[in-house]
């Protein structure tokens, strides 16, 4: 009998003679691919191996484990949430159900307040301070409470600046006083170790105390050390109203002082009387961009703002923080001045309540106790009618009673200028709010609608309804913009070699369902939602899984 000659496995191949299909972990067929750089989309397959993005092209002839049909829908890389306030509700519930079923696979922390360094002082007043949600206060460094978090299971990714305020409190305390040079050079060592332990840069919240106590030069020595490793400011401006141009203009000095790329959380003009501001505002930005400064912002899609009642106070009354000004609160003198400073529209601080223009453009979302609870979803002058109290002295009483600042938004900006600054090429998004699921806990709370509806509303209502953006430049301002703003290493993107962030949604039903009057629900049209290559949401339903991670700034070492 005559043997069949040996050939090479490959030249078999070659001939015709095997069949051998290249396989993956997980293919995507036939989607609609938005890359996240804003060009036109174009039909492609995606094959993701472990948690990364393998090849995107005609795959028609590899095999996978699994196989999904995007059947022409819109695949693009996750969004990235640029003011996560979900530090402690992932805490509650990894899930992250209201950002997820937006399409938000990061999480950006940091707003002047961050999750650590925490001296023992701090620590202690952290564990004893959780109205709500309960959690041992375990970690001492940023990347400490990071690493708890992904370690406790969550289906996003994480990542955070470190606080201007909270490097502050930790060495100076709550006085409105300037911190002594071997303050400051203790403030700066703290910015150092939290960048190299991965921060995304130094965050600020000027209107809040005690951050508003830090003067110009201070912000500028911390942000010099961030610049060291590559990272970024990211400011809450000193005013979004009567003083917002000094405001922007402070926030160019420090970028300009420390060679930093600098971001305006929540772009806004507040109060009716500064509306016309926009205008001016884009000018200036645009103008410093032209000379070579990277300044970028971010906003959330409503015409109301949300903060505490304590917004409605002048700085003087609050200096030494919220115990100091309760006590105020409690005393005659002081209520009949700060009823008159309510009413009054200041030069040098920011009245959020004059500028709603009256209590009845003031909902309350949250209290600590839950016998004001019933007072949820209402407005101030609601309220004070029912106590036949006047507004301004309701709102001290309710401070009182709920030990809180007590959380309210402020219906405070306009449409008109919502769509200009959407429709900005160096603008991103950020909800400013919570991830919540409309269950347990949760339902004590009444959060601002953009907890639920942030990143839906872009597309649903300024990309279909509007139109004050394409399709594919909205997904760049929400996926690759913010994460180039970062310096984040792939991601952001659809592109072999990146982490499988990936949603497939339907562009025509995305939508965002939530309102003023009932905030808890989710928003409509997110199919499927991968996190570093696994899949999150499966048919609009959550699946469980939680493969968040963290993820961090330039100068992590």
């Amino acid at each position: 009998m005559r043997k069949t000659p040996w050939l090479p496995f490959a030249l078999l191949c070659m001939l015709g003679a095997c069949t051998h299909r290249i396989s993956y972990d997980t293919i995507i067929h036939d989607g609609l691919i938005y890359d996240g750089n804003g060009g036109n989309p174009y039909h492609a397959d995606i094959a993701i191996n472990a948690d990364t993005i393998a090849a995107v092209g005609d795959l028609s002839d590899a095999t996978a484990k699994l196989q999904l049909k995007a059947n022409g829908l819109a695949v693009a890389p996750g969004f990235i949430n640029m003011l996560g306030q979900s530090m402690e509700t992932l805490i509650e519930d990894g899930r992250s159900q209201s950002d997820l079923r937006q399409g938000v696979t990061l999480e950006v922390f940091g707003e002047g307040w961050s999750m650590g360094p925490l001296n023992p002082k701090m620590k202690k007043e952290m564990q004893e301070d959780q109205p709500l949600i309960k959690y041992k206060v375990g970690w001492t460094t940023l990347q400490e409470y990071l690493q708890f978090l992904t370690k406790k299971g969550i289906s996003c990714n994480v990542a955070s600046f470190v606080g201007a305020t909270t490097v502050r409190t930790y060495v100076v305390g709550e006085d409105n006083r300037a911190p002594t040079p071997a303050e400051l050079d203790s403030m700066r060592m703290l910015v150092r170790q939290a960048m190299e332990d991965g921060a995304l840069g130094v965050g600020s919240s000027l209107i809040y105390p005690p951050a508003f106590f830090a003067k110009t030069d201070e912000l500028i020595a911390l942000c010099k050390e961030a610049s060291k490793y590559g990272g970024s400011y990211i400011s809450h401006i000193r005013s979004e109203g009567n003083k917002l141009y000094e405001g922007v203009e402070e926030l160019i000095t420090i970028a300009r002082e420390a060679g930093v790329h600098a971001e305006i959380y929540h772009l806004k003009a507040a109060g009716k009387n500064n509306w016309k501001k926009m205008d001016s505002v884009i000018r200036r930005i645009e103008r410093a961009r032209k000379d070579g400064l990277d300044i970028t912002a971010n906003m959330y899609t409503y015409t109301a703002a949300a903060t505490g009642m304590t917004a409605s106070f002048p700085p003087s009354l609050q200096d030494g923080g919220f115990g100091k000004l309760w006590k105020r609160l409690q005393d005659r003198n002081t209520r009949a001045r700060m009823k008159i400073a309510m009413d009054s529209n200041p030069g040098d601080w920011e009245n959020y309540y004059y500028g709603a223009g009256s209590a009845d453009k003031v909902l309350l979302l949250g209290f600590r106790r839950d016998s004001l609870r019933k007072y949820l979803g209402k407005t101030l002058a609601e309220v004070a009618k029912a106590r036949h109290k006047s507004p301004e002295e309701t709102a001290m009483d309710l401070i009182v009673q709920d030990s809180s600042r007590v959380d309210v938004a402020y219906f405070v900006m306009t449409e008109e200028n919502l769509e200009k600054q959407i429709a900005q090429p160096w603008v991103s998004f950020g909800s400013d709010e919570g991830s919540y699921s409309p269950e347990g806990v949760f339902l004590k709370v009444h959060p601002h609608p953009r907890a639920y509806g942030n990143f839906a509303r872009v597309i649903g209502k300024y990309v279909n309804q509007e139109k004050v953006l394409s399709l594919p430049q909205a997904i760049h301002q929400l996926s690759k913009l913010p994460a180039e703003n970062l310096k984040l290493k792939k991601r952001g993107e659809i592109k072999v070699g990146n982490y499988a962030d990936i949603l497939i949604f339907d562009p025509a039903k995305f939508k965002d369902n939530a309102t003023f009057d009932k905030p808890q629900q989710f928003a409509t049209g997110m199919i499927d939602v991968f996190v570093n290559g696994v899949e999150v949401l499966k048919d609009g339903e959550h699946t469980n899984y939680k493969p968040g991670r963290i993820v961090y700034g330039p100068g992590k070492k």
